[in-house]
């Protein structure tokens, strides 16, 4: 059995870190998918599936948490076409439960972390949760400035002109409003208005729609005004970002306030002072969704004290006084037709369904990923098979099961291939690995033309014109097989390159030139992205920036490399101490690096393009603000997690195991090996008194 099959508790280490590294992975791929492209392949379920086996396995084993982690991501980034804004308060996502029991228990963690007493009340505001486009309005002055999607929660897509169609949106707030104002909430298309829409496109040959929330993503992405002010686009606030002053000292005071400046607030939005009352919520708002002239596909709970909100602060990529109660997913059952293999990046072979197209909870869907042979022989899978899909939201099925007396009798189990379908070599399965990967490296085509495609996405160095399509025609060409080869295009041809380019098929003149200058505004990289851009394996976004963070210049990394080659090395030694550096990442790290043909490439690639050095992120002014620490021992006057949490929100990184790295070490009571080590390697010891007045709260 594999690892991405056994159960949390029967995993290995070895399993657990692999399993990881698949998760990462693949939920990063659908975030660019949901996000970016609005073209979701999988259904809320199953991704909020792989969301949870995440969780699980870091909870098991939480050394192992990794960078790129998706517990520390949120969304994607955002696509070309509109200008960016860098938020200035993140726009984060939300933890989910799925059950009565895992809501009492998000209700039970809050007090614990409190410490709060049985007969202490904890007020929360529950209100559904709106399937729609999240964005931010950004007021100076009472006056509407800008808006903004969420795009990566760091940084999101310039929409302002098209915000200012939405009648929903007020352009001006009457009375005292503060001098910053950040107004956060969701865009959606009713039920009503999206069949009304889709019909018009029908009768005019345009695009029809597959759901409400794609429509209302589609329609505020327009780059022309008039098509989304002709679209019946609504909005409801519930949150805010930035603030130059504060405005309310609860949650519910903040949408009482929302009112008052004529914002649309969910009518449904309630204060609960318990679980049951935010399970009775749930169970009656649940109930009468079908009746909503909107999509709805849960229930968010949010402690309505600011106060309490701080006290708790955030993990990873969600807040510790919110979550999501998500709705039971709906199913239907089609024809299995085919299975297609696809070759991605690093060689993995990924199985996807090809579906009879069925209506599954009003979305048509025709495919759906079985993500590797083990699912499809676990599932017993086979093509003429029967299936049952399962959907939550507005997405692409999950296929859970086939229809055993629907099989036909001639039915054969599926063989998974053991040869690459695009260059016929051979794809091998390592032990206890899920996935089959070919060997065939850049000799085949399907990795080749992947890597590429990494190398220019939006995360990397975000190439405006460089799709899917346009780098698959100019490899196949023979115009662009490496990076640096992209930046050696407008000579590839000489003086003649630009007319060369534009006498092919699919470009023009204008297209080719556009192309040329947006390879040439991107000869200036910043470290985190370039090292994302390589495509080493494990070295995801977090990572790239940990490592950017950490060494600081391209330079500094590459000697650092070149010295951990030696396992025994001051640098090898250094790396691991690196929170969030594992065996595995520093040996894919080093493995790069101590690659020939890496290196050329790498060589190659820097005779064209710049990379500049890391710069830290301005944070709040403190002592901690880009200082380690490392808490040991029983803090008396509050939790750990409640002091990692302040430390977190001061600018400084906090380390789960003492190193030279490490600039402070905070003693409770009870310390132990930590504070041994501290003194052995002279780092400062903080007493809780030292650390109490260091943060701020003396």
């Amino acid at each position: 059995m594999s690892a991405e099959t056994k159960n949390v508790e029967d995993l290995s280490r070895d399993e657990a870190a692999r399993e990881l590294e698949r998760l990462a992975g693949e939920i990063a791929r659908h975030d660019r998918l949901y996000y970016q492209q609005d073209a979701p392949e999988i259904d809320d379920a199953a991704y909020d599936a792989l969301r949870q086996r995440n969780t699980e396995i870091e909870a098991r084993f939480p050394d192992l948490v990794r960078e790129d982690s998706p517990s520390s991501r949120v969304g994607a980034a955002p696509a070309s076409g509109f200008g960016k804004v860098r938020h200035s308060v993140p726009m984060l996502s939300l933890g989910n439960v799925f059950d009565e029991q895992e809501l009492r228990d998000f209700v039970a963690r809050v007090r614990r972390f409190l410490g709060l007493g049985e007969t202490d009340q904890v007020d929360f505001v529950a209100e559904p949760k709106i399937d729609g486009l999240s964005i931010t309005l950004r007021y100076e002055g009472g006056r509407f400035v800008q808006g903004a999607t969420r795009g990566d929660g760091r940084e999101g897509e310039d929409v302002s002109a098209n915000l200012r169609t939405l009648e929903d949106l007020p352009q001006r707030i009457a009375g005292p409003v503060p001098d910053v104002l950040e107004v956060r909430g969701e865009v959606y298309m009713t039920k009503s208005a999206f069949a009304e829409l889709n019909r018009r496109q029908e009768e005019k040959g345009g695009k029809i729609f597959a759901n409400p929330r794609n429509a209302a993503a589609g329609s505020l992405r327009q780059l022309d005004t008039k098509i989304t002010a002709e679209r019946p686009l609504r909005f409801f606030a519930y949150s805010w970002g930035e603030l130059s002053e504060d405005i309310a000292d609860t949650h519910w005071a903040f949408l009482e306030k929302l009112k008052d400046w004529h914002f649309p607030v969910n009518p449904l939005a309630r204060l609960c002072s318990s679980a049951d009352e935010l399970l009775a919520l749930y169970r009656e708002i649940e109930s009468g969704r079908a009746e909503l002239d909107y999509d709805i596909d849960g229930v968010v709970y949010k402690v309505s004290s600011i106060a309490l909100q701080q006290r708790l602060g955030y993990v990873s990529r969600a807040p510790r006084w919110a979550v999501a109660h998500k709705f039971p997913a709906e199913k239907a059952q089609t024809l299995l037709k085919e299975i297609d293999i696809q070759v991605g990046r690093t060689g993995a072979l990924t199985p996807v369904a090809i579906l009879e197209p069925v209506n599954v909870g009003g979305v048509l869907v025709s495919r759906a990923t079985l993500h590797n042979e083990d699912e499809i022989h676990r599932k017993d899978l086979r093509v003429g098979d029967t299936v049952v899909l399962q959907r939550a939201g507005d997405v692409i099925p999950q296929v859970l099961e086939f229809v055993p007396e629907k099989r036909s009798a001639d039915s054969t189990p599926y063989v998974f291939p053991e040869i690459c379908p695009e260059c016929g070599s051979q794809a091998i399965r390592e032990l206890d690995e899920a996935v089959r990967r070919c060997t065939g490296g850049l000799i085949c085509p399907a990795q080749a033309v992947e890597r590429l495609r990494h190398f220019v996405s939006r995360d990397a160095f975000d190439i405006e014109g460089l799709g899917e399509k346009q780098v698959q025609f100019l490899w196949e060409k023979g115009w662009v097989k490496t990076p640096g080869d992209i930046f050696r295009l407008h000579e590839s041809h000489g003086s003649d390159s630009l007319e060369a380019l534009s006498r092919q098929p699919g470009w023009g003149r204008q297209s080719a030139q556009n192309l040329f200058e947006a390879i040439e505004a991107r000869r200036r990289i910043e470290l985190d992205r370039f090292l994302f851009s390589l495509g080493i394996r494990r070295i995801g976004q977090t990572t790239a920036r940990l490592l950017a963070r950490s060494y600081g210049s391209l330079e500094s990394l590459r000697a650092a490399m070149s010295e951990a080659q030696d396992r025994e090395s001051t640098a090898y030694a250094d790396l691991l101490a690196i929170d969030g550096i594992g065996e595995a990442v520093a040996q894919d790290l080093i493995g790069f690096f101590g690659e020939a043909h890496n290196l050329e490439l790498l060589e190659d690639l820097l005779r064209e393009v710049e990379v500049e050095s890391y710069e830290a992120p301005q944070s709040e002014e403190s002592e901690l603000s880009g200082r380690t620490l490392v808490f040991t021992g029983t803090l008396e006057s509050m939790t750990r997690s409640e002091a990692k949490a302040r430390a977190e929100a001061l600018g400084a990184k906090v380390a789960g195991s003492v190193s030279s790295k490490t600039d402070y070490v905070v003693a409770g009571a009870d310390a132990g090996s930590k504070a041994r080590k501290a003194q052995d390697l002279g780092v400062q010891l903080l007493s809780e008194e030292d650390w109490r007045r260091m943060a701020g709260l003396d």
